[in-house]
């Protein structure tokens, strides 16, 4: 086994499916199914999942929306996320906890370290929401600082293309995938990988980050088991 402990990074946007906003149920189950084929192998899983399905706080502020605001209801939108997820890999026999960057004690537990390590190595797959709590940081910072705070090997980011490539692959045909790259040639190459605040706790605490197709079923537990999937930056 080539982890033992990942963060893995869902998008907001990838629940929708092929819907124009929202959850898809289908979606949320392949998933939790993938999910649960990476746990089967003994890897401790910690979650972070984006809420651009439900609502973008940098989209708010351009509606005329105080930014401030508009980021803390995108954070709620990560707990909606997390909750509906946590839902589901519960029914395919998972135990979980869902911890919350602020307190909403009825739904899930703020944010501990320690208790996060301690979800982790008992087994549980723990989800992160509410982002790390406050405004002007993304989904990305979230999941780089967990990924750090917990000690994770790896950060997994999990979208709809394969790989980090030279340009956007769905409007430039001649666009090159990387198989890997180093955390300087993403800067020098002006590559959007993640958010500059997020790569940058990346490459300061020597964590790597893998980004990777995770609608391809197979893809997570292949990637998991130390097969070459996506791209990896270190």
């Amino acid at each position: 086994m080539k982890y033992n402990r990942i963060l893995l990074k869902l998008s907001g946007e990838a629940l929708m499916g092929d819907q124009a906003y929202g959850i898809d149920p289908n979606r949320l189950q392949q998933y939790a199914l993938e999910i649960k084929k990476v746990k089967e192998t003994g890897v401790e899983i910690a979650i972070v999942i984006g809420g651009g399905n439900i609502f973008r706080g940098v989209q708010a502020e351009k509606s005329g929306m105080d930014r401030v605001q508009g980021d803390y209801m995108g954070m709620l939108a990560t707990v909606i996320n997390g909750m509906a997820l946590q839902s589901v890999l519960e029914q395919t026999g998972m135990y979980t906890r869902l911890m919350s960057g602020f307190k909403i004690e009825q739904v899930c537990e703020p944010f501990i370290r320690r208790r996060a390590v301690r979800h982790l190595e008992k087994g549980r797959v723990v989800i992160f929401g509410a982002g790390i709590g406050n405004p002007y940081f993304t989904t990305d910072s979230t999941a780089s600082l967990r990924a750090i705070e917990i000690e994770a090997d790896v950060v997994l980011k999990g979208t709809r293309v394969d790989g980090v490539y030279s340009a956007d692959p769905e409007k430039d045909p001649t666009a090159k995938r990387f198989s890997t790259i180093t955390f300087t040639e993403v800067y020098q190459k002006k590559l959007n990988v993640m958010d500059m605040t997020a790569f940058t706790l990346c490459q300061e605490n020597n964590l790597p980050i893998i980004v990777f197709d995770m609608n391809k079923p197979g893809n997570l537990l292949n990637l998991v088991n130390g097969q070459e999937v996506g791209t990896l930056i270190n």
